[in-house]
């Protein structure tokens, strides 16, 4: 049986070796490794920014019906519409709180509230301007 005989290791200085890490993990099939580990980290990035999404929609959702309830209660008890939502929490004559605090959508934005609203005179209509924080952008929750 005949031995192997190995290479000769060359002498590198450290000036020399500079890069050798990644030169070293991008040989052969290792970057086909490091390939399917960077897809898989995108793939779960992109699950969590979804998911993120659909949690900030949905306590934008909940901030929009807790607001129509405050407006119609207060019209119910005052026969008009708020002025503004700070009056929901100060109202002039009944004492009664309508909402504790001023409610932002799910990115920290406030509402627009139209009272009678447009599409809805018996109601108020709510909106808020989306993930873009801008009316003029067709991302707008209702």
């Amino acid at each position: 049986m005949a031995r192997r005989r190995r290479a000769p290791r060359s002498i590198s200085l450290p000036w020399e070796r500079r890069g050798a890490w990644i030169r070293e993990l991008l040989a052969g099939r290792r970057w086909k490794v490091l390939l399917a580990a960077l897809l898989g980290l995108a793939i779960l990035y992109g699950v969590g920014r979804a998911a993120e999404q659909r949690q900030r929609e949905r306590e934008t959702r909940a901030a929009i019906a807790e607001i129509k309830r405050g407006l119609a209660a207060f019209r119910a008890d005052l026969g008009r519409c708020p002025h503004s939502l700070h009056e929901l929490m100060h109202p002039p004559r009944s004492g009664r709180r309508y909402l504790r605090r001023v409610p932002v959508d799910g990115w920290g934005n406030a509402f627009f509230v139209s009272c009678p609203g447009r599409y809805d005179p018996e109601g108020a209509d709510v909106a808020s301007a989306g993930p873009s924080g801008n009316f003029l952008i067709d991302d707008n929750i209702q």
